[in-house]
């Protein structure tokens, strides 16, 4: 579903993931590896709002600003350690997948959340520019009741704002998504990073701030494995110190400046290593 070119692939990883991701995109470009030029971008859960934010125009040194401002007044939010074991128990599901997304799905659409309004709210400020970008976008969603993966673009029908908020709609935590009448889960219960969706591009680099998953297909290392070996890719996840800086709770504001600043550090240990793949 590619263009023969770069792919760039932005996973999910809740609120420090979007921090990491763009502090490691604005360090890269200080370093002069800019890969925000890709002709693809692909984004699941906190990846589709980067890749929102990056495609709006603002430049990544004001998006990593942002990240760096007060979170005071923004809501906490945590996924339970319910909320994990149904993550992991979807994703170990015996015989088809689908099934097992569509038993989180239908858990999602009976928990206690706030609503859904309230919720579509807060992405559609955070994402500024609310009409689809001219750079080819990919976000990832999940049918609740059936599991079924949907895949939004700007051919979808589909507004931006309802395609990332359902991207982001993390089951147990956030309320699903409802666009025509379907109610839809994050899309990182298919994969972390669908990276798998830059099939036909040569050059591919995923960002994944979660890079392990229940069921190894939908791991970011054996998606760009199975793309091919004339593919040039590479697999980014936060170091040692950028770990410690996200923490334990990837839904806390309060870990969105530290995570983006671990981000940006990281960028000068992989900058040489990305430029031979990208360039």
């Amino acid at each position: 579903m590619g263009g023969d070119g770069k792919a760039l692939v932005l996973g999910g990883g809740g609120v420090t993931g979007v921090a990491w991701e763009i502090g490691l995109l604005h360090g890269l470009a200080e370093h002069g590896v800019d890969l925000t030029g890709a002709g693809l971008f692909v984004g699941t859960s906190a990846g589709s709002i980067v890749a929102a934010q990056v495609l709006s125009g603002v430049p990544l040194k004001d998006l990593f600003e942002a990240q760096r401002a007060d979170p005071t007044g923004q809501l906490t939010a945590r996924i339970t350690v319910s909320g994990l074991l149904s993550f992991l128990v979807a994703g170990l599901w015996p015989g088809d997948p689908a099934r097992g997304r569509a038993w989180l799905g239908r858990r999602a659409l009976r928990a206690r959340t706030i609503p859904e309004a309230e919720r579509r709210a807060v992405i559609a400020e955070r994402i500024g520019d609310h009409d689809w970008p001219a750079t080819r976008l990919l976000i990832t969603a999940v049918e609740a009741e059936t599991g079924t993966p949907r895949i939004f673009d700007a051919a979808s029908g589909v507004s931006l704002v309802d395609a990332v908020a359902a991207s982001c709609a993390v089951p147990l935590t956030w309320a699903p998504v409802t666009i025509d009448g379907v109610r839809y889960v994050d899309g990182g219960i298919r994969s972390v990073a669908n990276a798998d969706l830059a099939a036909g591009n040569r050059q591919v680099v995923v960002l994944a701030p979660v890079a392990q998953s229940a069921r190894r297909s939908g791991r970011p290392a054996a998606q760009l494995a199975a793309l091919g070996p004339g593919v040039r890719s590479a697999l980014i996840s936060p170091d040692a110190a950028a770990r410690a800086a996200i923490g334990r709770n990837v839904l806390d504001p309060s870990r969105r400046r530290p995570a983006a600043e671990a981000g940006r550090a990281q960028a000068a240990a992989e900058a040489e290593r990305l430029r031979a793949i990208w360039e």
